[in-house]
């Protein structure tokens, strides 16, 4: 039985959880919520009075944080959403490559972060619109040797750059 003395653990986590719960009727316009296992940011909230059967419902539209699609729900309003946290964080963008998509951001501390892609190139659907305008502006940006700085939104283990601020 204790013959395996010799565990490997190849990450180690707080154990803290992407997300925490939230009664669905207290979600308004703007807040974020997971739907379908997707982070969203809730655009429109109807609720109904309760009916013979009991529970009032909350009728749900949102669009993916990531993706940009709309995305509904319904349910219970007293029953739990959950809710993830949702970081937004300001890099300035050091390097670019339109043809691989390849982004070099760094901090304010130094810290440099490689693993992002410019926003239209995307693991899930089509890039929307927005997702072209920020790496049209980007890269426009770089060329004219403006600091460019990218706002990276983070959630569930998912990042991407979705706006750009050019000083300068």
């Amino acid at each position: 039985m204790a013959d395996d003395d010799d565990h490997t653990f190849e990450k180690a986590e707080a154990g803290a959880s992407a997300t925490y719960p939230m009664q669905a009727g207290e979600i308004r316009k703007g807040s974020h919520l997971m739907i379908k296992g997707r982070p969203c940011k809730c655009v429109e909230v109807s609720t109904s009075k309760t009916g013979k059967h009991g529970h009032a419902k909350a009728h749900i539209v949102a669009i993916d944080i990531f993706t940009g699609k709309k995305m509904e729900d319904l349910c219970p309003t007293s029953h739990n959403l959950d809710v993830p946290f949702v970081k937004r964080t300001e890099w300035q963008v050091c390097a670019a490559d339109p043809d691989s998509g390849e982004v070099s951001l760094m901090q304010e501390s130094g810290e440099i972060k490689e693993d992002l892609n410019l926003p239209t190139f995307v693991k899930i659907g089509e890039p929307t619109d927005e997702d072209k305008k920020v790496v049209q502006d980007l890269l426009a940006g770089l060329d004219s040797g403006k600091d460019v700085f990218a706002v990276v939104q983070a959630a569930c283990g998912e990042e991407k750059i979705v706006s750009v601020k050019v000083n300068g």
